[in-house]
């Protein structure tokens, strides 16, 4: 990576409310050359976002305190130049409509690396960053969907298989297993 392609401003800001994914992200992210700032939170980001608006954004969209769409709002009307990427473990289509709608660049799911990352930021124009190596598999999707609904419904078994239009004792066999590669 030269620094050529990241311009002449390499402020970046990551927020995610996991830290050892954070502190990885942000190491392997300043040897790519991007000046990196991290924050663990909405208000967190939000508060760089305002006081010092970086070029690039990697914000993660379940946060502890709230929704990360909300730093990307102030981020784009405090630079509307910002490149942004938003980073989640729920990947789901409405979410991503979202995400670009307020003005996120790119959506990944994660688990995403940093070479991931840097093609999403860096991508120019219309030009798509190429699929990510580590693709999540169906297995994989479905079951995140799975335990997201099942989060939503306060662990709530029956709520969960009526929502999912799924027997219960089967959802059971499904949440008692470990998640899929």
């Amino acid at each position: 990576m030269d620094a050529a392609q990241i311009g002449d401003d390499p402020s970046l800001l990551i927020v995610d409310d996991d830290e050892p994914f954070l502190r990885r992200l942000a190491k392997a992210m300043e040897k790519r050359g991007f000046e990196v700032e991290t924050a663990d939170s909405v208000t967190g980001g939000k508060a760089i976002a305002t006081a010092r608006p970086p070029a690039y954004a990697v914000i993660d969209l379940r946060l502890e305190d709230g929704n990360g769409l909300d730093v990307v709002e102030v981020l784009r009307e405090q630079r509307p130049d910002s490149r942004i990427v938003v980073l989640t473990g729920y990947g789901a289509i409405a979410t991503a409509v979202a995400a670009v709608k307020i003005g996120a660049t790119d959506y990944l799911s994660k688990p995403a690396d940093a070479k991931d990352v840097t093609n999403a930021l860096l991508a120019s124009g219309d030009e798509l960053p190429p699929p990510p190596d580590n693709p999540m598999s169906a297995d994989r999707v479905r079951w995140e969907h799975i335990q997201r609904v099942y989060e939503l419904c306060d662990r709530n078994v029956s709520e969960t298989a009526r929502r999912l239009n799924m027997h219960r004792r089967t959802l059971q066999r499904i949440l008692a297993k470990r998640s899929p590669r």
